[in-house]
């Protein structure tokens, strides 16, 4: 992480969820890890925004309480703003404002740009066992209450202004869409890795609301992040959405019009995987982060991310625009590293 912050200097930084694996650390101090994690963003005096993940919900962690050890730090913009206790803890928005706009709260100004961040929950509930004795599973899409949330937060937002506003969002498990999207992946046109297939979305494993199946085995996979994407798709200014979870998969699509094994009909929004930065979970992919800058042209902003990797290399530079998956790009090269013993 240090190499990559001192590589490109952000303004602003996003943790897209699993933190820390929670099952793997005792009750009575998992949260501390978080001081660790951020340790690198509060050397150089930066602002973050979490996401939480399956493994930061588990039988001895809550994510409120990895929340309540994250605020402990002045950097950390993350929030909870929806209290439904179905929809876990990460759901929140970040506004940007402009340069000029010196205070917000008072000036007649709006934000340039809005950052979404939603909690895909999953793994367990904190201290809940099943009749059998077993940890209980959570389900692992955005809840219905944080999809609500957004449309009428946003709405709000834009009418306030009188425009959409552009945004980005940020969701740790990738929506179901992600699932086709990836069947036409192009490395000259979607550079990055596409090593993890099936793609791990949102909803998967799960027969039904109550139904959990761990093995895959005895179920189709519901289309319950089916609000949710109905949402993200229909949404005004919404530019991009930009997950995890799928350790081998670091690249983007434009979603448009819809997609197979969906209900959700997109006008070009753009899916972007990021880049595995630690070295806890699977893999040996080579580590880095995905950065995405905005810049404002005229009236219009526009997006453009790459990734950059912890040797220093730059890889998978795309412009997020309305002929993205048809413009070439150089492929990105599938390298790995290893952690060396001390």
């Amino acid at each position: 992480m240090r190499k990559v912050l001192d590589c490109e200097k952000p303004d602003f930084v996003v943790l897209n969820g699993d933190l820390i694996t929670g099952e793997a650390a005792y009750k009575r101090n998992n949260t501390r890890y978080v001081d660790q994690l951020v340790k690198p963003l509060v050397e150089r005096k930066l602002t973050w925004g979490s996401t939480y993940g399956e493994h930061d919900h588990t039988f001895t962690l809550r994510g409120d309480s990895l929340l309540r050890r994250e605020r402990r730090f002045p950097g950390s913009r993350t929030r909870k703003m929806v209290k439904d206790m179905r929809a876990g803890t990460s759901n929140y928005f970040v506004p940007v404002f402009a340069a000029d706009c010196v205070d917000p709260k008072h000036a007649k100004c709006h934000p340039e740009l809005l950052l979404w961040f939603f909690d895909s929950r999953g793994g367990y509930y904190h201290d809940q066992i099943t009749k059998w004795g077993n940890p209980t599973a959570q389900p692992n899409w955005v809840d219905a209450s944080a999809v609500k949330w957004f449309q009428e937060t946003n709405r709000k937002l834009s009418t306030a202004a009188d425009r959409p506003i552009p945004a980005l969002a940020f969701v740790h498990m990738p929506v179901k869409a992600t699932s086709a999207l990836q069947e036409g992946i192009d490395p000259g046109k979607n550079p990055g890795i596409n090593q993890d297939a099936p793609v791990s979305h949102q909803g998967r494993r799960w027969c039904n609301k109550r139904t959990h199946d761990m093995g895959a085995l005895n179920c189709v996979d519901g289309d319950f992040d089916g609000p949710f994407m109905n949402a993200l798709a229909t949404a005004p200014g919404l530019m991009g959405l930009f997950y995890g979870h799928d350790h081998g998969n670091t690249w983007c699509r434009r979603w448009q019009p819809r997609v197979s094994e969906t209900e959700t009909t997109a006008k070009g929004l753009h899916l972007c995987y990021g880049q595995h930065t630690g070295y806890g979970g699977y893999g040996d992919w080579i580590r880095g982060g995905r950065q995405i800058i905005v810049h404002r042209r005229r009236e219009r902003l526009t997006v453009q991310t790459h990734i950059r990797l912890e040797d220093g290399r730059t890889v998978g530079a795309v412009t997020l625009n309305s002929t993205y998956n048809e413009d070439s790009y150089p492929a990105t090269p599938n390298d790995r590293t290893y952690l060396k013993p001390g």
